[in-house]
Order: structure tokens, then sequence, then C-alpha cells
């Protein structure tokens, strides 16, 4: 596994806008699928949104339209854009990457998580 280092969580009111930002900490080969998920109080955690080394995008939709993620792949890195935040996103939010399908079926590699708090 990689260790993944998460940067750009904080305080926002309704409305706000904040962008995450995820890096591995050591030099790595491509990553197939870097995501984002979130676990807010109480509940399961889920995904927020995925991106493949292609390009191939998947968001939540309850975020669609609001969120937006994007990769670097010369440096391994990967964003999640939030715009128009609600109260209900306030969660802590996980970065996720996968080197192959082997790595997969292990879950990945994940960051420490950093919160990401919405006030009313």
């Amino acid at each position: 596994q990689v260790q993944l280092v998460e940067f750009g969580g904080g305080s926002v009111q309704s409305g706000g806008s904040l962008n995450l930002s995820c890096t591995p900490s050591g030099m790595i080969a491509g990553f197939a699928v870097m995501a984002w998920y979130r676990r807010a109080p109480g509940k399961e955690r889920e995904l927020v949104a995925s991106i493949t080394i292609d390009g191939i995008i998947n968001v939540r939709g309850s975020v669609k339209g609001r969120f937006a993620i994007s990769r670097d792949n010369a440096k391994n890195t990967v964003d999640l854009q939030m715009n128009s935040l609600k109260p209900e996103d306030t969660a802590v939010y996980y970065c996720n990457a996968i080197k192959d399908s082997i790595d997969f079926l292990h879950g990945g590699s994940w960051g420490q998580g950093i919160e990401v708090t919405v006030s009313s």
C-alpha cells in the first residue's frame, strides 16, 4: 500500500466551496483509479466520485453538478472541487487509490481522512 496525503478540508458556510487534494507520499507508478469517499457522522462510508487513468468519471447523484473530480496523471494527484456545499456534505473525506485488479481486491491505498464541516 501507498501512503496518501490529503489537503484542503475545513469549515465553510452553506453555499461555500472547498477543494480537496490528495497526493501519494512517495514515487509510484500510475493508479488505475483514484477516488474520494466520505463518512458522515453515524453513517456508512460512501463513494463520492471516482476517476480512472483514462478519465472516466463516476459521481454520486447527490453531489452531481456541485462536485467535480479531476486528476493529474503525471503527478498521481486527485482533486475534488466542492461547490454549493450543504450541511449534509459534512463528513470525513478519504482519498482512495487503486493500482490494479489485485490492489482492488485488497481495497487499495487510503488517506488518513480530512474533515469537511458545512454550517447552515
